[in-house]
């Protein structure tokens, strides 16, 4: 198992956002990337080979939609969250964040506040502004220890223009993994306000040992009718860059008021390799997720470790899913700034720095954990480095 992901693939020069545009993003050269949400391995070899065959064939004109791949996501739905969900259902995108701005401006007016809770996956703030909605912001609960949603606050800020609730499931960056309990007092409250929900559940597949991922829809009919769900093999199988996602739409009115507009923005469906690649990542590639997460959670462990054995002043938070660290660094004697800038100068490691997440996360990095166990201990050294320099 560990052979595969222990293989360190070299990626400079293969036009990667993760590797080649680490120098233009962070300003300096020779930067370890631990930073974006790809990862440093291979897709399962079933996507290699089928994507191989269709490149071989030779001709690449107009695709068809198959309904083998409607087949192989309803039973991948089902395989993994009890979800049984009918075909008709489905709206194919090119990625998770496209659709969520479509859907604002397909089921929202301009004057419609949404809701996002933060510290969360920044494009949710941008998707929001650059749609021109107003955006409200409900703060996750932070003990210093867990992170818990504070419906009391939520109510207190839900207007009557207030329509929709974008919700992060999977927690990006926090790593929470949402329980039946507190989605159910979500539900809730999102009935008894009329909110939309859109639920972001990219990271469903990368689950920690001993965690479930409950689909919001799946809860009850009324979830089910006021939710659009947001899913896509690209992050399970490190497929982003084929760029294929959809929607699970079982409110009909809904999912025609998606579908005309995105057939007014001629953006319906996606490219015939995103389809042969869903199709064989969801029919054959679920050992290789098992294989995968039980790498990505031992290489959690193995940070969290070195972190509480040689780098006392920072904080592995617990996670429990998504291969997304979140690291507590409060007790640093730097600013955010400072801090930032201590991470790119000194430790030569590229984070993504938490103030991007929300003004919550100042007193935090996120690391990236798929990738080969050298490549954390290269990063993990360099910043050892340099924190014994820095006399921390």
């Amino acid at each position: 198992m560990n052979q595969q992901f222990d293989q360190v693939i070299p990626r400079l020069g293969t036009n990667s956002l993760k590797w080649d545009m680490t120098e233009q993003r962070f300003g300096e050269k020779d930067i370890l990337p631990l930073w974006v949400a790809d990862m440093d391995f291979k897709a399962p070899q079933a996507v290699i080979d089928a994507l191989h065959k269709k490149v071989e064939h030779g001709i690449y004109g107009y695709p068809a939609h198959s309904e083998s791949v409607d087949k192989a996501v309803q039973n991948w739905l089902q395989r993994r969250f009890q979800w049984q969900v009918d075909a008709d259902s489905f709206l194919y995108t090119s990625g998770v964040v496209p659709t969520i701005s479509f859907i604002i401006q397909a089921v929202t007016e301009p004057e419609d506040e949404i809701i996002i809770q933060t510290p969360v996956y920044y494009p949710f703030y941008d998707v929001v502004k650059k749609n021109k909605r107003p955006l409200l912001r409900n703060p996750l609960a932070f003990d210093g220890d867990r992170y818990e949603m504070d419906y009391e606050q939520l109510e207190s800020i839900i207007t009557e223009k207030t329509k929709m609730l974008i919700l992060c499931h999977p927690h990006n960056p926090v790593g929470r993994v949402w329980k039946q309990d507190e989605l159910e007092k979500l539900a809730a409250i999102c009935k008894k306000h009329d909110l939309l929900v859109v639920s972001d559940e990219i990271h469903a597949d990368l689950l920690f040992k001993g965690q479930q991922h409950i689909p919001f829809a799946s809860l009850n009919k009324d979830a089910s009718e006021r939710t659009l769900t947001c899913l896509a093999p690209s992050k399970t199988f490190n497929l982003a860059g084929i760029q294929t996602s959809y929607v699970v739409a079982e409110n009909k009115q809904l999912r025609e008021k998606l579908a005309n507009h995105l057939a007014n923005m001629f953006v319906s469906g996606t490219n015939m390799f995103a389809e042969v690649a869903t199709e064989a990542a969801y029919t054959y590639g679920e050992q290789w997720l098992e294989d995968l997460m039980s790498y990505v959670e031992s290489n959690y462990q193995f940070v969290k470790r070195y972190v509480e054995t040689h780098l006392p002043r920072m904080r592995v938070m617990d996670c429990e899913g998504t291969y997304l660290l979140w690291l507590d660094c409060s007790k640093l004697p730097l600013t955010a700034d400072e801090r930032k800038k201590w991470f790119i100068e000194e430790a030569r490691v590229a984070l993504n720095h938490g103030l991007i997440f929300g003004e919550e996360g100042k007193d935090f990095e996120r690391m990236n954990l798929a990738c080969p166990r050298k490549t954390l201990e290269q990063g993990l050294e360099q910043i050892k480095q340099a924190y014994e320099r820095s006399n921390f």
